[in-house]
């Protein structure tokens, strides 16, 4: 059972890149899944969620109108679009607790698979 992000990479600012999170062993498309970073010498904090159940979406204000989570075949995808420098991070993907009964998605408590992050650098 594993996960990954993959999809990160250096953009300049205002810049777009498209994450991924695919799974092997199990199937995405019966979790929640979480989108996360992490900054340099800052905490985790988490940036989006999709339902399992009927697609829904969910955004950190930091990033709302600028960043689309979405699913397709299995995978999760995080389409960020007018990159600003502080959305440099490594980002990560997290699979829903189905044995948690909390409705916190954006607390790192409703996750327990995850997997690799990849790095976001956004600079000129």
């Amino acid at each position: 059972v594993q996960l990954q992000a993959s999809g990160g990479g250096l953009v300049q600012p205002g810049g777009s890149l498209r994450l991924s999170c695919a799974a092997s062993g199990f199937t995405l498309d019966y979790y929640d899944i979480g989108w996360f970073r992490q900054a340099l010498g800052k905490e985790r904090e988490w940036v989006s969620c999709i339902s399992k159940i009927d697609g829904s979406t969910y955004y950190a204000d930091s990033v709302k109108g600028r960043f689309t989570i979405s699913r397709d075949n299995d995978k999760v995808y995080l389409q960020v679009n007018s990159l600003k420098p502080e959305d440099t991070a490594v980002y990560y993907c997290a699979v829903q607790n189905s044995g948690y009964r909390g409705s916190d998605y954006y607390t790192e408590r409703y996750y327990d698979l995850w997997g690799q992050g990849t790095q976001v650098t956004v600079s000129s």
